[in-house]
């Protein structure tokens, strides 16, 4: 059977434009995964402690064979102290050799891991001079296989349950995470003002996802154009509300280690206000994308409508979103922080003193503002689609 490119291309929906803008993603992520970013954003500040070079140290997986526990020390349910434990080395260039490794425990319940016989850590390698082991010291349990078998069961799913489409949101989804990582949070850590390199980040990522998965289409102008709208009104309210609610970034936890990690100069407030609207970005880019796709709809089935009626039909079927986003976003926010919520109910806490803490307010912040943005899109992307649809016809009605 001969291949043919353009019944391909008419099977599949892959329009020219779309294909240009998936090659441009592709090239993107190869060249933030591959140039040296964090070094230049990092460079660029003065204020930012140099990387520490680590030239004598390797980081392998290795099999845990026989633990020793006998220095570690227990008050309660906390154990302090120092582990031992024999492991087998199974990857890099020492794969196959038996080392004795040190776990530190602290006494911090979410930072420290002890381990059982069996178990597969991640370990810390430190050599000599003359190229041989020195000391290895225990990190966590060695988790990256497990991580990238979830990652490809979620690629499938996408691929299996919505094909073309499917295939392009997994390419959004490492294109999200490569930019956030690679490009966000060395910026915030070069100092950069947060609030506008987040902006400009989430703007990008926006664009990105919206036309990739849209199209490159009038539908996608609109969702765009609403979503970055009701983004930009949700960091106002974040960046207003936050300095009314006297809330600093500070309440976030690892903020600490972060400034005692020498980055006294960062701006925490703002990166925690940054953090609301970035947060919030996912949910209101879908409120904006179903209202397009919406009205673009019944452009197509009433060519003739009226902006007004457009509009309104636009209001009508946001209302019906919002009432049950709003919702997920509570649900989402709540979820992380049950373990705050449970402290303060089991010692009996008063709700009035549970809503002045700062922590609380912090979260009650995010929560509420971050669902400001997802009541605004509705409205706003319903008018932007209106004078946009307006002024377009469907082929067939020209």
């Amino acid at each position: 059977m001969k291949f043919s490119w353009n019944d391909f291309k008419k099977s599949h929906y892959l329009e020219t434009g779309d294909l240009i803008l998936v090659l441009l993603v592709i090239i993107s992520i190869v060249l933030l995964l591959f140039l040296p970013l964090k070094q230049l954003i990092l460079g660029a500040s003065a204020d930012t402690p140099k990387i520490a070079a680590a030239d004598n140290t390797v980081r392998v997986k290795a099999s845990v064979i026989a633990v020793d526990n006998s220095n570690l020390h227990q008050s309660g349910i906390v154990k302090t102290g120092e582990q031992y434990f024999k492991a087998k080395i199974e990857t890099g260039s020492y794969e196959g050799e038996n080392i004795k490794v040190v776990n530190y425990l602290s006494g911090a319940m979410q930072l420290d891991t002890v381990f059982e016989s069996g178990d597969q850590a991640l370990i810390t390698l430190r050599k000599d001079e003359n190229d041989r082991i020195s000391s290895a010291t225990a990190v966590d349990h060695y988790r990256i296989e497990i991580e990238l078998i979830l990652l490809l069961i979620f690629a499938l799913l996408l691929i299996i349950f919505a094909g073309l489409t499917g295939l392009k949101a997994a390419l959004s989804f490492v294109f999200t995470g490569v930019v956030v990582w690679r490009v966000l949070l060395p910026a915030f850590l070069g100092g950069w003002n947060p609030v506008i390199i987040a902006f400009i980040i989430v703007s990008v990522i926006t664009f990105v996802i919206i036309f990739l998965i849209g199209g490159i289409s009038l539908r996608g102008i609109v969702a765009y154009l609403g979503s970055m709208s009701g983004v930009a009104l949700t960091a106002f309210f974040a960046l207003y509300f936050g300095k009314l609610m006297k809330i600093e970034g500070s309440v976030k936890e690892f903020s600490e280690t972060l400034l005692y990690s020498g980055y006294e100069h960062l701006e925490l407030t703002s990166i925690f206000l940054a953090g609301i609207f970035i947060a919030s970005s996912g949910a209101v880019m879908d409120i904006a994308m179903d209202i397009a796709a919406s009205m673009a709809e019944i452009k197509l089935n009433r060519p003739t409508i009226k902006i007004w009626p457009h509009i309104k039909s636009g209001f009508n079927i946001g209302r019906a979103v919002i009432g049950t986003m709003t919702t997920t976003l509570l649900l989402a926010y709540s979820g992380s922080y049950t373990t705050l919520l449970l402290v303060l109910m089991a010692q009996g806490t008063p709700t009035m003193n549970i809503m002045n803490l700062r922590y609380v307010s912090a979260e009650f912040l995010n929560t509420v503002v971050g669902s400001f943005g997802l009541v605004l899109v509705a409205p706003i992307t319903a008018v932007i689609g209106g004078l946009i649809y307006s002024n377009w016809h469907p082929p067939e009605h020209k």
